[in-house]
């Protein structure tokens, strides 16, 4: 149930507040008295969410209720949780952020040199993730004996969102370039989209430079001279692997904050997990909470509270107070708890750091909105069909009883096994599984496919002993194919 803590005075933002698992509720407690000393005007609504709810059967780990604050405050500042090892546990940052509509996901990754130990001083990058779509859409299904899938889902609306959004936070803190990693050189259709809305909106703010990376590369550039970057705007997956790998190469990801938003609603977290055994020992770092806090302050508008913390907190690192995780005898001067440190950082509000920049945030900012621009529908025809099937045999047998029962009106293009054409013309040497793709158009070549048509083909497919497991359509798009060709086409 949700439980008030606190009354919304005047002046007082509510926000709802989770202490979750683990570590979770020491360095809850740890910001929580950091942002109030510094005259933050919260009023937390309290939640429980992690563990204890997973364990009462709720697969999703939040309560029913919950959902009422979070719909009612549109702030959270979450700690980390536990998920239960097993099936059956629904991950809960997805749940939110789907379930609201938290589109973006920003990770800043500084880094502190020399205070905290990194290769790369210069490094100031924001990661920009996707946070709805691409493979955590969750579709998953096992087809075959021998194949499973995940579908990726991209979506224009999606992309546009996300990449205006990129845009448009580097306008609004002065960054200089907006870079883009995907894998379009093979996911062309996918990836290929995304990479196309990037240059669509990258042309709107001709003041910001724009690049665009492939993702292997740019993963190996962001790794070895992240100093070549600034904000870096990428789809789901590659975000959530590369941000943390971003956060590591500043120095640790201990230290990293995360901001989740939505249009409504938006989700600030430590981009750690809950460290169980660093639990009730009171050595575990509020950092990344803390720093997750100040971008908190920023989006509700307090954002002169947000500088005075984020200074205080540069100084304390600067003055050597440091956890054990980021301790260094060459440059830290003394080891504090989790307790320790927000008393340290307390003691610091109102002064800012020498070595390391100071920050200055808006006193009054506004959330970053954007919005997808509207455009023309294509026409979509519809051309063929491809049909995947199960089978334990040679290509060119299945390939000639194919042939057979498209007829008259449909012709086999080719079929292919993981991807690779293997009839017509295929080579031995290709491994084949039990999962066959089957492309069927128009017998009369490349001319409209009816419906009807491709339940007929199907009604035969049945009868013929190779029922479907799967079919996707083939369409094109104002004339352009909306589909991978494949070889020989």
């Amino acid at each position: 149930m949700t439980e008030t803590s606190g009354g919304a005075g005047r002046g007082k933002v509510p926000i709802t507040v989770a202490y979750g698992d683990g570590i979770g509720p020491e360095i809850m407690e740890a910001t929580l008295r950091v942002l109030d000393a510094a005259g933050a005007q919260l009023a937390p609504e309290t939640i429980q969410i992690g563990r204890a709810v997973y364990e009462r059967g709720i697969s999703a780990g939040i309560e029913p209720a919950s959902w009422e604050s979070l719909r009612r405050t549109k702030v959270f500042l979450k700690a980390p949780i536990t998920t239960p090892e097993g099936g059956g546990f629904k991950s809960l940052n997805v749940t939110v952020r789907k379930s609201l509509g938290l589109f973006a996901n920003v990770r800043p990754c500084q880094s502190y040199a020399p205070f905290v130990a990194t290769k790369y001083p210069g490094m100031d990058v924001v990661i920009v993730r996707e946070n709805e779509e691409d493979l955590y859409g969750g579709i998953e299904h096992r087809q075959t004996d021998e194949v499973t899938q995940c579908l990726k889902l991209i979506s224009r609306p999606g992309s546009e969102r996300i990449v205006r959004y990129a845009f448009e936070y580097a306008r609004q803190y002065g960054r200089r370039k907006v870079t883009c990693f995907t894998k379009d050189n093979i996911m062309k259709i996918t990836d290929g989209l995304f990479h196309h809305v990037f240059d669509e909106v990258a042309a709107e703010y001709p003041e910001i430079q724009n690049e665009h990376w492939i993702v292997d590369i740019g993963a190996a550039k962001l790794a070895t001279a992240p100093e070549q970057f600034d904000v870096i705007v990428m789809p789901n997956l590659y975000g959530d692997i590369l941000s943390d790998v971003a956060a590591q190469v500043a120095g640790s990801v201990g230290i990293a904050g995360s901001a989740n938003i939505g249009s409504e609603v938006a989700m600030f977290e430590a981009i750690h997990g809950s460290a169980p055994r660093r639990a009730g020992k009171n050595e575990a770092n509020p950092s990344g909470l803390l720093l997750a806090g100040v971008q908190m302050l920023v989006h509700i508008g307090q954002g002169e509270v947000a500088t005075r913390v984020h200074n205080a907190w540069l100084a304390t690192l600067e003055d050597g107070v440091h956890t054990y995780d980021i301790f260094n005898p060459s440059v830290s001067k003394e080891k504090v708890g989790t307790r320790e440190f927000a008393t340290a950082v307390i003691e610091r509000l109102g002064k800012e750091p020498k070595v390391l920049k100071a920050v200055h945030y808006p006193a009054h900012g506004r959330p970053i909105t954007v919005t997808v621009k509207p455009r023309a529908r294509p026409h979509k025809e519809l051309v063929g069909t491809d049909v995947f099937v199960e089978w334990l045999g040679a290509p060119k047998d299945l390939g000639q009883m194919l042939e057979r029962l498209a007829a008259p009106d449909l012709r086999l293009v080719m079929i292919t096994n993981r991807g690779t054409k293997v009839y017509p013309e295929g080579v031995p040497e290709t491994l084949c599984v039990d999962h066959w793709r089957c492309r069927f158009q128009s017998a009369q070549g490349e001319g409209p496919v009816t419906p009807e048509q491709v339940v007929a083909l199907l009604s035969r497919l049945v009868g013929g002993g190779v029922p479907p497991i799967k079919t996707e359509g083939l369409f094109t798009f104002d004339g352009k194919p909306g589909f991978s060709l494949g070889q020989g086409q």
